[in-house]
C-alpha cells in the first residue's frame, strides 16, 4: 500500500454510505486514493459493523445495501492497525480522559499520534482534541 498515511475515522467512512450524510470533505478523501493510505484502529471494524446493523434494523438500509457497502469497503486500501492492548490501553484511556472523548474516538487520536500523521474526521469534538494534542488535521 503506497501513499501518505492518514487516520480516517468512522464518521468519514460512513458518510460514503448514507445519501443524507454526503460530505465533500469525505468524498475528497476517496478521490485522493491512492495518493493517501487510509489507516484505522482495530476498533473500526466493530464501529462499521454496528452502524450497518443498526441501520438495517431501523430500515434505513436493505440487506443488499449492507452487502454492497461491505464489498465497497473490501476494495478500498484501508489498513487496520492492531496493537497489543497492554501497550495502548493506558494511552487511549489518558487521551479519552484528558479530552473528554469516548475510548473509540481516543483510539483514532492515539493512532494519529503514534503514526505522526494527519487525522480525517467529521466529528467536531475529535477534531478539537486533535488540535489540542498537536495532531495535524487532514485538509485534502
Amino acid at each position: 500500500m503506497s501513499g501518505k498515511p492518514v487516520v480516517v475515522d468512522n464518521s468519514v467512512i460512513i458518510s460514503w454510505l448514507f445519501e443524507d450524510e454526503v460530505s465533500t470533505y469525505a468524498d475528497r478523501i476517496l478521490d485522493l486514493i491512492p495518493e493517501i493510505r487510509l489507516i484505522v484502529p482495530a476498533i473500526w471494524s466493530l464501529e462499521v459493523s454496528n452502524v450497518l446493523l443498526v441501520a438495517e434494523k431501523r430500515g434505513r438500509l436493505s440487506s443488499e445495501d449492507v452487502y454492497r457497502f461491505i464489498n465497497l469497503l473490501s476494495q478500498l486500501p484501508i489498513a487496520v492497525i492492531t496493537e497489543d492492548y497492554r501497550k495502548s490501553v493506558s494511552r487511549i484511556f489518558a487521551l479519552g480522559r484528558a479530552n473528554d472523548l469516548s475510548a473509540y474516538d481516543a483510539a483514532y487520536l492515539d493512532l494519529a499520534i503514534q503514526y505522526a500523521c494527519p487525522l480525517a474526521s467529521l466529528d467536531r469534538k475529535l477534531l478539537e482534541a486533535a488540535k489540542k494534542c498537536g495532531v495535524p488535521l487532514f485538509n485534502g
